[in-house]
């Protein structure tokens, strides 16, 4: 009997790139899980869900208490043996489940490689520009100085979360990195090296890991503070990744995706219906 597994994605405020996610999460050739997707007071997404009635899907509506928050409530709500996290503008491959869980056989943790991906958006549709291959060598102490961890599509035992605790509100942005350095300390990791997750990253700004302002400074001295990493600094990200010290952690890893979008059935619905009212003369 296959292992259960309960994806879990936070949303706010991007229901066409949630539903390219829900999009990928059906096309999974591994059948045997449910998704909570948690609606952190963000615009309604029951009619983005209801397109995929062939996925478990409960929507957990909630007021808006952040992204971490989000994640916890997920979590609780999980009836699976196993977690599998995901942000909702990022999206997985479809052979992505059937590579991950059998990791879980000798390992508590399993994460994978991704690609960087960067969009335009016309017409409410996310067009690839750009992709980068995003794998490194998994090094515990080096990923004390630089996480080359991806949370999305990681998928691990949900009785971890009995050993060390939730996911901690108080390093906010680094909730992912914190999260990562407990579980290795706690239990077996294991680096997946395939390219099965498209990680939606955007040079202008719109992506978390773009913010460089002081609550983020003050989010990084509370994860060194926690984790005895000393004083590392807040740094652009596409410097951090040719220093050489990161430089050096890059290896090889299976790349799959054929650079095509994802469409989505809301984003097709939607674009019928527009054409029907213009037919009618209404727009």
């Amino acid at each position: 009997m296959d292992s259960f597994v309960s994806v879990v994605i936070p949303t706010y405020n991007r229901p066409y790139p949630l539903a390219e996610l829900l999009e990928s999460l059906s096309r999974q050739t591994y059948r045997s899980f449910e998704v909570i997707v948690v609606n952190d007071g963000g615009v309604p997404v029951h009619d983005v869900v209801a397109l995929y009635p062939e996925l478990e899907i409960r929507l957990i509506d909630r007021c808006n208490e952040g992204h971490v928050t989000a994640r916890n409530v997920g979590v609780q709500a999980a009836r699976g043996e196993y977690i599998m996290l995901c942000d909702d503008d990022d999206l997985l491959l479809p052979c992505h489940l059937e590579r991950m869980v059998p990791a879980l056989e000798h390992a508590d943790f399993a994460y994978s490689d991704a690609e960087i991906v960067q969009y335009r958006v016309e017409n409410d549709q996310r067009l690839p520009m750009a992709r980068f291959l995003f794998a490194y060598e998994y090094d515990l102490e080096a990923m004390r100085t630089f996480s080359t961890y991806v949370p999305s599509g990681s998928v691990y035992r949900k009785a971890l979360h009995d050993e060390i605790g939730y996911f901690d509100v108080s390093v906010h942005h680094y909730w992912d990195w914190d999260f990562f350095l407990r579980a290795a300390s706690a239990c077996r990791v294991t680096r997946v090296a395939a390219a099965t997750v498209l990680y939606a990253f955007s040079p202008d700004g719109d992506n978390m890991s773009r913010q460089m302002g002081d609550k983020r400074r003050h989010y990084l001295r509370r994860l060194c503070e926690k984790h005895g990493l000393g004083d590392l600094p807040v740094k652009n990200f596409w410097l951090l990744l040719d220093e050489p010290e990161v430089a050096r952690r890059r290896t090889e890893s299976e790349v799959i995706w054929d650079g095509q979008p994802m469409v989505s059935r809301f984003w097709t619905q939607k674009k019928r219906a527009t054409i029907d009212r213009s037919f009618l003369g209404l727009l």
